[in-house]
Parts: C-alpha cells; structure tokens; sequence
C-alpha cells in the first residue's frame, strides 16, 4: 500500500465528521460573500486586509495606488450589505480582487507577461497570478521607521494611515505571509510605539522592540511558505496528516472528535491563505480560533492568554503556544494496537478511523517526537498490518511491531544525538565544514555559494535546536530540516540537480530528511577537470577579516570535494591543516605572493 493510502484515509475521515461541512453551509446562508465577510471584520480589518491582499499581487504599486483599489472593494461591501441582491454582489470574493486587478490602467507597463493571466477563467486566472508574486523583492525596500522626533507624534496624528503604511511594505516584500500574521506584526508595532512613546529614549526603546518584531516576520514568512509548498507538492491530504499529528501533540487532552473538527477547517484555511485569499484567510481564521477559545477546557490550558487578546493578536499568539501537559493516565498503546488479537478485525472493519486514531494516540503520548517520525511509524504500522492480516496467524506475525517501529524512532534519535554531540563538541565552524562535507559529496552539482548558504542555514538550525532540552530537540530540527529540504526540492523542480535528490524530494514527505541523511556519493557525478588556479591565492589571504577567511577557507573546502568527491576525512584534514599552515607563514613574510606561490 502506498504512502498516499495512510494519507487518503486521514482525509476521508476528516473531511467526512469535520466543521468543513459547517463551512459549505455557512457559504449557503450568504447571498454575498463580500457582505459576510465586511460584516465580520468591521471596516478597519476589512480596509487592512484588502490592502494587505493587492499589495501582494502587486508588489509595484505605490500605496496611493492600491489604496484607491481597497476603496473600490470597500464600496462595493458597503453596497453588498445594504443590498446583498445586487448583481455583482454574488460574485466570490478572488474574483472581486482578481477582477479589480485586471482593470488597473498600463498593467502590462508595469507588469508586462502578469496582464495575460486577465484572459484566463477562474481559478486557473488565480494561479497564474501567484505564479507572478516575487517571493524576495528587491525593488521593494525594507520598512523604514520615521525618525524617532517624529514618529509617535505621525501615529498619534494618524493612526490608520501610519499603520497603513507598514502594513502595505511588509505585505510588499512578503506576498505569501498570512494576513492574521502581517495584522499580528502591525499589532506588536502598535504595542511597541505605546510603550515606547511614554518613555525617555524613543529611538533605542524602538531598536530593541524592532529585533523580536523582525524574527516574527522573517519565522512566520518561512513557515507559512514551507507549509503552502507542502500542499502544492504532497496535496492537502499528506498536509492534514502531518497536522493531525500536530494536533495530537498540542492539544493532548482534546477528546479525537473535537481534534478532527479543527483539522478539516484547518486545513481548508491553510489553502485559502495559500491561494492568496486573505479576506477568507483572515476572517475564517479568526473564526476557528473563537471555537477554540470557546472550548479552552477541552483543548488547552495553554490558551488562556491568548484568548483574551484582540482579534488580530489572537490567532499568532495560539499558534505559538506551548503544548498542552500530557494527561498523566494514559495507557499504553501496545494492548489495543499490538497485544489485541483482534486488531486486524478492527482495521479492516474501519481501516480509515482505525489508523486515523493511530496518530492521534501515538502524537498525543509523544510530543517529544517530529511530526515527521509520527507519519514513518503509522506508515511502518500499517505496512505491518497489511501483510499480517493475510497471513494465518497474525496475532504472531505482528506481535513484533513494537520492536520494527522503534527502528524508525532509534534512527532519528541517533541523527540527533550525533549532530548535536558534534556541534557541542568541535563548535559551528568544525559542525559547518562537516555538513559542507557530507552536503558536497551527495549533491555537487549545486553551486558553491548555495551549497555554502545550505549548510549555513543547517548549522543554525543545530545551534537553535541543540540548546534546547532533549524533549524538544528532535521536533526543532527535523521541523526545521524539513524547510531547509523543501526549498533545497524547490529549487531542485526548476534547476535538476541528480536522480538521488529527485527521488527524496518526489517520493514521501515524511521520509525526505532521512533519505537525504542516507544518501551516499553521487557515483554518476564526473567531476571537472583539476584546476590549479584553484590554488593560486595572494595577499588578501592575509588582510581578509576572520569571517571573509574564514568564508574563503570554505568554499576551498567545497571546489576540492567537486573535484575530488572520493576525498577521505584524513585526507580533507591534511589539507585544512597545510592550508592554516601555509597562510600562518606566508602571512608573515615580506613577500607573501611568492611565499603563496612556493607554498
């Protein structure tokens, strides 16, 4: 049985007993949708989340621009509700926005190939408008904070244009972050210019305010990008599996009915923000998260702060809350699920709820595990059930299950604990050359510099997830292993970069991490011919800074692996060791080009 199998019974189940039906439903009682969700978030959310929606479809457009396109839509609310009969008032709101968009004048002027989307039907027109969206603009420039004389008497002046503002560049230069998430950032400035405005030094109390502000933004923006490809890649039904399983591990006490609500209209919300639908995004958000708030007894105590926040701090706020305490009287799932001889009448009576129920048990009793790990042990489960349950005795034949699952569980406990034994040991820079190392050999088709970049962001993964305590380490790094993989895959789709990576990347999603960790040498690579000008250097050897050498010294390190990719430990140190050597002497004589030269 294939791995999509595991995924199509969580769907199906999901889909089948959650509030999503409720969703259809709700559709049905609005005539107008634009009236139901202008009714629902009052004027001041819907104007900002309207801006926050065309910004990001129009990345060029001044704010003067686009402000007169949120007004056009605001209009047409306001029309909506006083009249929801009105003809262009049952339309759905993409295509309002996308219709808005098409009759911007000179839009080919400024956006050239964007305008041939206009001629396209509904939702492929939607699609190829977000294949336009630059993901990292450079011609749209970093919010700049008016200077600290002026700026609490602007936002006091001007509240709604000065918030404005800030909202318009950071949906600019992050066309795929949520728009809860760009309200939640807007909020935290809000916060941040109240208590800063009532104190003596302005401008620093701003700078250090500013430093948790920005890690939000660039944290939010890479997972909601991770979490829009998983979908795009593995389709919303590996998605609901991995966030039931992250469900299980944040709200453990939540009864499963209640867990598989959230997760169809979770689900649904995810691809609406995904697809660019901010309006939907933010008010069926908004929605979900007052159910949750409403049954904080069941889901979590965790929550309570969160719920008392406003609307547009809320939702952020109970994505990042902690997990909910286990309950301490769970028992253990060996009985039911291996010791049970009845265990294959179960699934195959209810295959679908049975394994559904699988990973809601496993996650709730092991928060301490990946969402990831969960998946390969329910998919190590169910390829046991499937061939037990054919045999004569299948009591006998999977009565070892406990021992087969615990190699999935021993394999990721043992990539943990030796990367982070090495990076406590030896330090970044020795913990980087070894990624570089083992990254080099398996894929040198990339390029130096993104090799390098590769490896960067892996070792600061390690340096986040290594301090913290061992409960936590393996759901931080394979979390974030897993996006520093799907944008390695991503760019793998448009630049092939081997057939190894390609079938890690294409062939499961819970099994990508270790499928890279055992990828060998790419044996069909042919490394470039030898080239001794790669050891031609001079004097700026000596007057680089540490980091520029230490830079330099790297992508030595990754020219040598491309071209001697069979290269041992042993011999990468006799390298590294005559290279420090070598710069040590010639660093300090006279002549140091000759003595590069002989060296």
């Amino acid at each position: 049985m294939k791995w999509v199998t595991l995924i199509s019974f969580i769907f199906l189940f999901s889909s089948a007993t959650s509030r999503d039906l409720g969703r259809v439903a709700r559709s049905a009682e609005h005539k107008s949708e634009i009236a139901h969700r202008y009714n629902d978030l009052k004027e001041e959310t819907f104007k900002a989340v309207a801006m926050i929606t065309f910004a990001q479809y129009l990345q060029r457009c001044s704010y003067e621009g686009l402000s007169k396109l949120v007004k056009d839509v605001v209009d047409l609310a306001q029309k909506c509700v006083a009249n929801e009969d009105a003809p262009e008032c049952t339309k759905s709101l993409p295509s309002i926005v996308l219709d808005e968009i098409c009759q911007v004048e000179k839009l080919r002027d400024t956006y050239g190939a964007m305008a041939d989307c206009c001629g396209k039907a509904d939702p492929e027109r939607n699609e190829c408008f977000l294949s336009f969206k630059v993901p990292h603009p450079d011609f749209v420039q970093p919010y700049e904070r008016p200077a600290a004389d002026v700026i609490c008497k602007e936002y006091q002046d001007n509240r709604l244009s000065f918030l404005g503002h800030f909202i318009y560049t950071i949906a600019r230069r992050n066309p795929f972050m949520y728009s809860p998430t760009i309200l939640s950032l807007a909020a935290d400035y809000e916060g941040a210019l109240k208590t800063c405005c009532a104190g003596s030094d302005v401008g620093a109390c701003l700078d250090e305010k500013a430093i948790a502000i920005k890690e939000k933004a660039k944290k939010s923006s890479m997972k909601q990008q991770y979490f829009c490809g998983i979908i795009k890649k593995f389709g919303d039904r590996t998605f609901k599996a991995n966030m039931l399983a992250r469900l299980g591990q944040k709200y453990p006490k939540a009864p499963f009915s209640e867990i598989i609500k959230i997760l169809g209209d979770g689900t649904e919300i995810y691809k609406e923000c995904c697809a660019g639908d901010m309006l939907e995004c933010m008010d069926d958000k908004a929605e979900l998260m007052s159910y949750v708030c409403s049954k904080q007894d069941v889901f979590s105590s965790k929550i309570k702060e969160c719920c008392e926040r406003p609307i547009m701090e809320r939702t952020q706020c109970i994505i990042e809350a902690e997990f909910d305490d286990k309950p301490e009287d769970l028992p253990s799932l060996v009985e039911k699920y291996i010791n049970d001889k009845e265990v294959c009448k179960s699934y195959e009576a209810g295959h679908d709820q049975f394994l559904s129920e699988f990973v809601y048990e496993y996650s709730r009793r092991h928060p301490e595990f990946s969402t990831q790990l969960i998946l390969r042990v329910t998919k190590g489960y169910e390829t046991l059930l499937d061939k037990c349950c054919k045999t004569d005795n299948p009591a006998e034949c999977y009565g070892n299950a406990q021992e087969e699952l615990n190699k999935h569980i021993k394999e990721t406990q043992d990539v943990v604990k030796t990367n982070c034994d090495l990076l406590n040991t030896h330090g970044e820079a020795d913990f980087l050359k070894a990624i570089l190392v083992r990254y080099t050999k398996k894929m040198p088709q990339v390029s130096t510099d993104t090799l390098l970049e590769i490896g960067k962001k892996m070792t600061k993964v390690g340096t986040k997830c290594c301090q913290l305590p061992e409960e936590r380490r393996m759901g931080c790094s394979e979390g974030y292993l897993s996006i520093v993989i799907q944008d390695m895959c991503r760019r793998q789709e448009t630049t092939p970069i081997n057939d190894n990576v390609s079938h890690c990347c294409s062939d499961s999603y819970a099994n990508r991490r270790p499928c890279f960790t055992a990828m060998g040498v790419d044996t069909k690579y042919v490394p470039p011919a030898f080239n001794p000008d790669m050891f031609n250097f001079d004097e700026k050897l000596c007057t680089a800074s540490p980091a520029d050498k230490e830079i330099g010294q790297m992508k030595l390190l990754i020219n040598l692996i491309k071209r001697k990719p069979q290269v041992t430990e042993e011999q990468i140190k006799t390298i590294a060791d005559g290279f420090t050597a070598m710069v040590e002497k010639c660093c300090k004589q006279s002549d140091v080009e000759s003595c590069l030269g002989e060296e």
